[in-house]
């Protein structure tokens, strides 16, 4: 059967001497794997540019149905053009950062339209806002998590923990050693209710921000199996902060 649907790329591993290999999530199907033919070539009707990391396409996909079946591409345009996304270094290394987010928790089959439209806000909102973009990743984690399942519980008080074994904030200190202290946990919280076009307007400081990235990863350690060799934060921290 042809498919043809949006999607948007998660990663592109090069295939023999012009070819590709790309994970791409699908509005229609979620993620998938697609074999691109001689894209890498100069006169290539799917430029090798589509197959860049959190680019939005539209394809038209040779496809069955099955998880770990390779689909050969038929088609392929760009869907967005991002004004800002691929010439600005640091909405770049959000994108980048997102990307293998999104590759290490999203699993092949999962067809999810909501965390589709989600991710494309996302990548709209990093390519056009005007507001700094330093708390985007922090806020993507959180959000991000709802849509896989496990997004973070518990009402605000006055001082509270975050059980990040549980995935609860909590009035006292967990019982064991996987919990962020009040001083991590209350900006989570102020995070969690904002919406992402209000993400900069929570505080934080350069440690402040890095210690609740390596809280959030672990988080998803924690609650995504095989979540782990996370490349991209310090590449994040460094061009964020730069």
């Amino acid at each position: 059967m042809l498919l043809q649907t949006r999607g948007i790329v998660f990663r592109t591993l090069r295939y023999g001497e012009t070819s590709v290999i790309a994970d791409i999530f699908t509005e229609e199907k979620g993620l998938r794997s697609f074999i691109g033919g001689g894209v890498r070539t100069a006169k290539a009707r799917m430029p090798f540019g589509l197959f860049q990391p959190m680019m939005v396409v539209d394809l038209v996909s040779y496809f069955r149905d099955a998880d770990e079946h390779l689909n050969r591409l038929k088609e392929m345009r760009a869907s967005e053009v991002f004004s800002q996304i691929p010439f600005d270094i640091r909405r770049g290394a959000v994108a980048l950062f997102l990307a293998e987010i999104c590759r290490k928790s999203i699993h092949a089959g999962e067809e999810n339209p909501a965390l589709f439209e989600f991710l494309l806000d996302n990548l709209r909102w990093l390519d056009s806002t005007e507001q700094p973009i330093a708390n985007l990743h922090l806020h993507f984690l959180l959000h991000l998590s709802g849509h896989l399942g496990f997004q973070p519980q518990g009402e605000p008080a006055s001082e509270v923990f975050f059980d990040l074994q549980e995935g609860v904030f909590l009035p006292t200190q967990p019982m064991h050693a996987q919990y962020l202290e009040p001083v991590q946990a209350m900006p989570l919280l102020e995070l969690l209710d904002k919406p992402v076009h209000h993400c900069h307007e929570v505080a934080l400081s350069r440690p402040e921000r890095k210690a609740l990235l390596d809280g959030l990863l672990r988080f998803y350690q924690l609650h995504v199996p095989g979540f782990s060799d996370i490349h991209t934060p310090d590449v994040l921290e460094m061009v964020l902060e730069g």
